[in-house]
């Protein structure tokens, strides 16, 4: 049985602990967080208000879930690597170049299992896709389309509204929510970057764009109910759940409780008159080391759904939506189609189309048995898809191409 403990009992830190735990492989021994009602999620766990509480004393368990917010990802991870434990590190690793190089150099010395949260990798669509790659089915990868539908709530949620809606308190929003997919562009094609451009910006959720008569709450509004970004809309179908996103707004998911969030919080707010300066769409464009090319597509003006890809190559294509692969043979002229069933949707309620349970299970496995095989990106491979990034988010503010050393 593995122990963990867990440095933020938020969203993504409860998610991998329960994971774990409905595994019946592992255990949470130890539980770090300022919320008490998060900490009362771990009934028998040791409890701590701070991480730096419970990295003061010896080693309290095999593995730690670090998931503190972005801008606290460097020093628990230094410092929980230093004392031995395995490391399960929420993605991004850090908001500073710098820092990701501490992390990785951190892991290195320590020796322990060490992934970073790139859930994508570990679903069994990527897995699938990432075998009729490497068979050859089409041949030499020449060039790829791949599209992140963030979703209109979903970006109102997190990114106008929430806690990643800007820069300076958390992150950019191609390293906060997409470093996902350069990562896993990098994986599927087996390449590493050397040229990155990069176009895109608030196009949408600005003062200027706010219809006549809005208020400065849903609630309060008079035009609310012709809003497709009302929170009324997003979040009272929702009362009564224990559930994310709702979770994410209030302890108390009745709908009360919802209304009294509304009212006062931040996700009650009219999404054209918050504080947020993260951008809403972003093209990047990617050249391979071996001169394939890539061309990546954010942005929140959809459905929320799976991540949709085209890959062309010399013998063939494939298109996949998340659920489906559709693979067209040159030579045969024959088209196929595999069904890869994913488990659950897109979104992080949904586990990422079983991307958080098969993360989890590949850590397990690496803590239990000291074989890092099942982990599917290595420290030094995850600081390059961040510095992806970054150089897509240097180009897109200086209009320069950028080439990764």
């Amino acid at each position: 049985m593995v122990t963990l403990a867990v440095a933020g009992a938020g969203s993504r830190g409860t998610s991998y602990a329960r994971h774990a735990v409905e595994s019946g492989r592992a255990t949470v021994v130890a539980v770090a967080d300022p919320l008490p009602g998060r900490r009362a999620g771990f009934p028998g766990a040791e409890q701590y208000a701070d991480w730096r509480e419970l990295a003061a004393l010896p080693r309290r368990a095999d593995a730690v879930i670090i998931a503190t917010q972005d801008r606290d990802h460097v020093e628990p991870a230094v410092r929980f690597a230093e004392l031995g434990y395995h490391i399960l590190l929420e993605k991004p690793m850090a908001v500073a170049e710098d820092d990701c190089r501490a992390i990785v150099a951190a892991a290195d010395r320590s020796g322990s299992v060490f992934a970073v949260c790139h859930v994508l990798r570990y679903t069994p669509y990527t897995r699938t896709l990432k075998s009729l790659l490497d068979a050859g089915r089409i041949g030499e990868i020449v060039s790829v389309q791949h599209l992140e539908p963030v979703g209109w709530w979903h970006q109102a949620h997190s990114y106008v509204r929430g806690n990643w809606r800007r820069t300076d308190e958390s992150t950019f929003m191609l390293l906060a929510k997409s470093c996902h997919d350069l990562d896993w562009l990098v994986h599927v094609t087996g390449r590493q970057v050397r040229r990155v451009s990069s176009f895109g910006g608030r196009k949408h959720f600005r003062p200027e764009n706010r219809p006549d008569g809005a208020a400065e709450r849903c609630l309060d509004c008079a035009v609310e109910a012709g809003c497709p970004y009302s929170a009324k809309r997003i979040y009272l179908p929702l009362a009564g759940r224990e559930a994310w996103p709702l979770s994410v707004i209030t302890d108390d998911v009745s709908e009360a409780g919802v209304l009294a969030a509304l009212r006062t919080g931040p996700y009650g707010r009219c999404v054209y008159a918050c504080d947020n300066d993260v951008v809403d769409h972003q093209v990047v464009n990617l050249e391979f080391d071996d001169g394939a090319t890539a061309s990546f597509t954010m942005t929140g003006f959809t459905p929320s759904a799976h991540r949709q890809t085209r890959i062309f190559g010399t013998h063939g294509s494939i298109e996949g939506d998340g659920d489906r692969l559709i693979v067209h043979d040159f030579v045969t002229r024959e088209i196929e189609t595999v069904d890869t069933r994913p488990t659950g949707d897109s979104t992080a309620g949904g586990g990422h189309g079983g991307g958080d349970a098969g993360l989890v299970r590949a850590f397990l496995d690496a803590v239990a048995t000291g074989d890092r095989a099942p982990i599917l990106s290595s420290p030094g491979e995850s600081l390059h898809s961040h510095l992806i990034a970054w150089a897509a988010e240097r180009s897109r503010l200086t209009g320069e191409v950028i080439t990764l050393a």
